[in-house]
């Protein structure tokens, strides 16, 4: 292993251990602490919001997955320019997003942004069926567990949308949405059908 691939595969591990100890472990102390209690008490532990325990946990994820995306493009051979195009890419759409007006919904926006996600999925059923006759053995398997994950997604993003948008509809406000769980659930699903696609590709070539 040369010297850049030690480093890519130190920067994965560095991503990895960001999101899972503090991104997974820390938030089952961050979701029993927020609970019970109010912003106030919450204030008053180490989960405060003006402390930097709260602020590493929030972008755990964001930037845990981005040590790892690199570290791994690294490891995998990947172009220089494409890694720093990938890391200060992904950096650059996170940062603008804090600048967006979030204290007003623009059900429009919402509305127009639900109709792309729903066109580039139907794109991508589109160009998969095309690839998909040219398919074989573990490729063919690989890509029909790939599809599974992206009817998850969808599904997943049309109820999640519906979680989010009905507080700004008057009469669904009313209503109890229950609990997310079903939403997570899905997405784990669409996950597990993805790297069941990776395993099989993987598996298929070593």
């Amino acid at each position: 292993m040369n010297t850049r691939e030690k480093v890519g595969l130190t920067l994965f591990w560095v991503g990895i251990s960001y999101m899972v100890g503090v991104g997974w472990l820390a938030s089952w102390s961050f979701g029993s602490t927020f609970r019970g209690v109010s912003l106030a008490e919450v204030n008053q532990t180490v989960w405060a919001l003006d402390r930097p325990l709260f602020w590493l946990w929030v972008f755990s994820i964001p930037v845990g997955s981005i040590l790892a995306g690199a570290g791994i493009l690294l490891r995998g051979g990947s172009k220089g320019s494409r890694i720093w195009m990938f890391a200060v890419g992904v950096i650059l759409v996170l940062a603008l997003m804090q600048f967006l007006p979030t204290s007003t919904h623009y059900p429009p926006v919402f509305g127009i942004v639900g109709g792309l996600i729903l066109a580039l999925f139907l794109l991508t059923l589109w160009f998969w069926a095309k690839r998909r006759t040219s398919l074989e053995g573990p490729a063919g398997t690989a890509a029909d567990l790939r599809l599974t994950g992206y009817v998850w997604f969808i599904i997943a993003m049309w109820y999640l949308c519906g979680a989010l948008g009905a507080r700004y509809l008057n009469a669904f406000g009313e209503l109890d949405t229950g609990s997310p769980v079903p939403i997570i659930l899905y997405l784990a699903f669409g996950w597990l059908f993805f790297f069941l696609a990776q395993y099989k590709e993987a598996k298929s070539v070593s």
